[in-house]
């Protein structure tokens, strides 16, 4: 792989339920980074000769039952996409890029580490890291096995907790989500992680009931508490249009009906719905 390339992965919908994400993801990529940047869409797909391939008929492919979203597995299986060779970066779609990629892209991977990515006492989130698919190698199963296995992006999520020196740390603010309290030009990249206030949902579920379809997310719909952070989603929106990206180039043949994990009782997050994630011991002692 070419080291002057920065290659970065985004987990997307196969319904073309994300296109307003995927264009405006690609709009900010390009304008803030200075090295050449190639983006694989990872979707799922029918064809079998696709890394991505999946058909739920047959039990062939992706087995995506347990997963949150139409992608969540398919970050365990860039290193082997790239032949153990070199480095990638993960996105979710759900991305506005506000620096220059080429920083995060060169970010330290020291020791036993295999992957740098945002680190908390609780949880090391993968929704945005940098892999070193090498040393990923020895760790990571098989494609053929992650495939199989309904559980295995839960599974994976375990180990790393369970061994967080797998995990090199970076400054938060690289996934910085729904805003944690800093202002626009502290964030590096902001991720509308909130599948519920999702600043795409006024552009897509419009477009996609004029199409006779519905969206992914079967959640709840609600407004998201920064209104700054939602004009900046509009405003890069009108910028990608205005520079000549459209909806339509992100568009592919639809995949159709997949099992998933059901949302309907998604509760978001502590930055997006604090009072929600307080414990019914802390509501009533009003702690």
């Amino acid at each position: 792989m070419d080291i002057d390339t920065i290659k970065v992965f985004v987990g997307c919908d196969p319904n073309n339920c994300d296109l307003e994400q995927m264009m405006v993801l690609d709009y900010s990529i390009h304008k803030y980074t200075s090295l050449p940047v190639e983006i694989v869409w990872m979707q799922l797909s029918r064809d079998p000769q696709s890394f991505w391939y999946s058909n739920p008929e047959t039990g062939e492919g992706w087995n995506t039952t347990k997963w949150p979203t139409p992608f969540s597995g398919f970050r365990w299986a860039i290193p082997e996409y790239c032949n153990y060779s070199g480095r990638a970066i993960y996105m979710d779609a759900d991305m506005i890029v506000l620096s220059d990629l080429a920083e995060l892209w060169a970010h330290p991977i020291n020791g036993k580490s295999i992957v740098a990515a945002k680190t908390k006492a609780d949880m090391t989130r993968l929704c945005t890291c940098v892999w070193d698919c090498d040393l990923a190698k020895n760790t990571i199963p098989s494609v053929t096995k992650l495939r199989k296995d309904p559980k295995g992006h839960r599974k994976m999520m375990k180990l790393i907790k369970k061994d967080p020196a797998l995990v090199e740390p970076y400054q938060d603010s690289f996934n910085c989500v729904d805003g944690e309290g800093l202002a626009i030009e502290d964030i590096r990249i902001l991720h509308y992680s909130d599948m519920g206030t999702q600043f795409s949902h006024k552009h897509s579920l419009n477009r996609l009931s004029e199409e006779g379809r519905e969206h992914w997310f079967d959640g709840e719909i609600m407004s998201h508490p920064r209104q700054d952070l939602a004009d900046l989603f509009d405003k890069y929106y009108d910028e990608a249009i205005t520079n000549g990206y459209q909806l339509d180039s992100y568009r592919v043949k639809p995949f159709g009906d997949f099992p998933k994990k059901t949302q309907q009782r998604y509760t978001g997050n502590k930055v997006t719905r604090p009072e929600a994630s307080k414990s019914f011991f802390s509501k009533v002692f009003k702690r």
